[in-house]
C-alpha cells in the first residue's frame, strides 16, 4: 500500500507547512512511519519534514520531471512509509502557467490519485468560508479535495461556524482547526535554518506543534482517508533496479553552508557508479583523496562568507585540483564559492576559492525566482553541446563577470532567455538548481568526465 494525503492551501502563508510538519510529528507520536514530500522546487520546506520524521523528504515536480518519473520519485520516497504527507505549493492551482495546471499541486495531486486536504484561512469570514472550498471544488472536478482544515480560526465556536457551512455547501469533512496564537510562527525560514536544525533549537516548536494537531485534528479521520488510495505504477522508471559497480570517487560538499541538493541527483550519479564522498568546506575539511570529481550545490555561502574565507587550505586545494583539470560541477551557492570574492549586504568583501573571473554581490532583494529550461552552449560536465535539462533558480546575489567569460547554458525563463553560468574546459557552473532527473544523461556524462580524468591521471 501507498497511504498517502496532499496538504494544499488557498494560496501562500495558509499554515500548509505548519499544518504539515505538525501532522508528521502527531503521526510519528502515534508510532507511523512518515514520509515528506514537497511540491515544486523548494529544499526549506523540505528540511522541516526531514527533521521531523527522521527520513529525506523529496520533490515532487511535475514540470521538471517526466510525470512517469515524478512517479517514480514518489514510489521510491515512500517505500518502507506508513504514510506519505505531500506538501503543496503556494495556492493549489498554482504552476508554471496562469491558464494551467502543469506543475501545480492539483496536477500531482491527480497522477498521485491522492487526496487533497484543503487549508483555509477563516479570518474575519464564516459562511464565506464555503464560497471559497465550492470554488476550489469547481475548477477542477478530477481533484479530490477529500476535507479540509481551518486556520486563524478566533475561537471553537468561529471554527464551528465555518464548519457547518462548509459541510452543508460543499459535501466534504472538516477535519480539525488552528486558532489565532495556537502555536508559534515558523521560525527563520531561509538563513541559518539547517544549523538550527542540526542543533536541536527547533525540537521545542516541532514538539509543540504536534500536540496542537493532535489535539485539534482528527487524525484517524486523515489516515482512513489516506489507506484508500489506490497504488500507483510508473511505467517509465527513473530509477533502475540495479546500479553499476562503484569505480568513481566523487566528492560532495555538505554542510550548513551547502546542503541543497535533490536526493535523486545523488542517486542517480550512484547508479553511474560514482562513490559519494562528502566533505566540509565550511568546516575546513581536507578535499578526500583520490577524488575524480567534485559537486558543490546550494546553500547559503554569504552566511558563511567569513568562516569559508578563513579556511584557506580548503579554497587553495580546490583551486589547485581545478586548475590540473579536476571535473567541477557547482550550482548556485557553490557557483558562489568558486568566484573570487562575494560581497556580502554590510559591504564585507569575502575572499573566495577564485577558480572563476568574477565577483558575487548580495542584495536585499530577490534576484531570481523560477524554473528555467537550460540548453548547453557547448560540451560542459553534465551535458553535450545542445542537450537541454530543467532547473529553477533562487537566490539573492548578483555576479558580475570579469574578463573573458564563457558561459555554459543558454537559460529560458517564462518571460525571458538570457546567458547562465559559466564553463570552461573542466568547470561548470552556475545559479540554475537542475534536477538530474529532467535529463538522466546528466549523471551518466558527469560519471564518464569523471572516470576519464582518472584514467589520464593513471597513464602518466
Amino acid at each position: 500500500m501507498q497511504p498517502r494525503l496532499v496538504v494544499a492551501g488557498t494560496g501562500s502563508g495558509v499554515g500548509k507547512t505548519t499544518f504539515s510538519i505538525g501532522l508528521m510529528g502527531a503521526l510519528k507520536q502515534r508510532g507511523y512511519n512518515v514520509q515528506g514530500f514537497k511540491c515544486g522546487p523548494d529544499y526549506i520546506d523540505p528540511s522541516y519534514h526531514t527533521a521531523i520524521t527522521g527520513r529525506n523528504s523529496r520533490n515532487l515536480d511535475s514540470w521538471m520531471l517526466d510525470k512517469e518519473k515524478m512517479l517514480d520519485v514518489f514510489v521510491k520516497g515512500s517505500q518502507g512509509a506508513d504514510i506519505s504527507i505531500i506538501e503543496g505549493v503556494m495556492g493549489l492551482y498554482d504552476g508554471k502557467r496562469p491558464d494551467e495546471n502543469t506543475g501545480s499541486t492539483a496536477e500531482i495531486s491527480m497522477l498521485l490519485k491522492a487526496p487533497v486536504i484543503l487549508m483555509v484561512n477563516i479570518s474575519s469570514m464564516a459562511r464565506s468560508a464555503a464560497a471559497i472550498v465550492k470554488g476550489f471544488q469547481n475548477l477542477e472536478p478530477q481533484v479530490y479535495i477529500a476535507g479540509v482544515v481551518v486556520n486563524q480560526a478566533g475561537s471553537e465556536g468561529h471554527y464551528k461556524l465555518c464548519k457547518t457551512a462548509i459541510e452543508k455547501e460543499c459535501g466534504i469533512p472538516v477535519l480539525g482547526y488552528l486558532k489565532k496564537g495556537d502555536v508559534p510562527s515558523i521560525p527563520e525560514r531561509h538563513l541559518g535554518l539547517i544549523p538550527a536544525i542540526e542543533r536541536g533549537e527547533l525540537d521545542g516548536f516541532f514538539e509543540e506543534l504536534s500536540q496542537v494537531i493532535s489535539a485539534q485534528v482528527d487524525i484517524e479521520r486523515l489516515m482512513e482517508l489516506a489507506r484508500k488510495c489506490e497504488n500507483v505504477h510508473p511505467s517509465n522508471l527513473l530509477f533502475s533496479s540495479k546500479g553499476k559497480s562503484k569505480n568513481t570517487r566523487i566528492a560532495v560538499a555538505v554542510d550548513a553552508a551547502f546542503n541543497f541538493y535533490y536526493p535523486e541527483n545523488i542517486e542517480l550519479l550512484e547508479e553511474e557508479g560514482a562513490e559519494i564522498v562528502p566533505f566540509s568546506p565550511l568546516q575546513g575539511e581536507s578535499i578526500p583523496e583520490k577524488i575524480d570529481g567534485l559537486y558543490i550545490g546550494g546553500g547559503f555561502p554569504e552566511e558563511f562568507a567569513a568562516e569559508l574565507a578563513e579556511q584557506k587550505k580548503t579554497k587553495e586545494q580546490i583551486k589547485e585540483l581545478g586548475e590540473k583539470g579536476l571535473p567541477i560541477f557547482a550550482e548556485c551557492g557553490g557557483y558562489m564559492y568558486l568566484a573570487d570574492t562575494i560581497t556580502t549586504t554590510d559591504g564585507k568583501v569575502h575572499s573566495m576559492v577564485g577558480l572563476i573571473p568574477a565577483d558575487v554581490e548580495m542584495q536585499e532583494k530577490r534576484a531570481a525566482l523560477g524554473y528555467r529550461d537550460i540548453t548547453a552552449a557547448k560540451d560542459t560536465m553534465i551535458l553535450k553541446a545542445g542537450e537541454t535539462a530543467r532547473g529553477h533558480e533562487f537566490h539573492y546575489s548578483t555576479l558580475n563577470p570579469k574578463g573573458d567569460y564563457p558561459h555554459a547554458y543558454r537559460a529560458v525563463a517564462f518571460r525571458k532567455e538570457q546567458n547562465e553560468g559559466y564553463h570552461r574546459s573542466n568547470i561548470t557552473a552556475g545559479y540554475t538548481h537542475i534536477h538530474f532527473g529532467s535529463n538522466p544523461a546528466i549523471a551518466s556524462r558527469f560519471v564518464s568526465v569523471c572516470q576519464a580524468w582518472k584514467s589520464t591521471l593513471n597513464s602518466l
